[in-house]
């Protein structure tokens, strides 16, 4: 059975639709990153560092879903 970093080097090369959202969680990572320095942040500020967590989840999520239809589909092959 395939580890779940294998798969996910696997989809980085044959899925656009992974790698966009890695490229996405990437960024979204370094924007955080970026606030997170800051001592004080403004109420926008903070309701951007929201946004960007929620975001970044949402893309986190898509990716490990990427992974287990990856794997629910390497089973029903390897099932036949």
């Amino acid at each position: 059975m395939l580890t779940e970093n294998v798969i996910a080097d696997l989809l980085r090369q044959s899925s656009l639709e992974f790698r966009q959202l890695e490229e996405s969680h990437h960024r979204l990572d370094a924007e955080l990153a970026e606030l997170q320095k800051r001592h004080v942040l403004t109420p926008e500020e903070e309701f951007q560092k929201k946004r960007i967590q929620k975001e970044k989840l949402a893309k986190k999520d898509k990716m490990a879903e990427l992974v287990r239809l990856y794997r629910e589909h390497e089973a029903r092959a390897g099932a036949h």
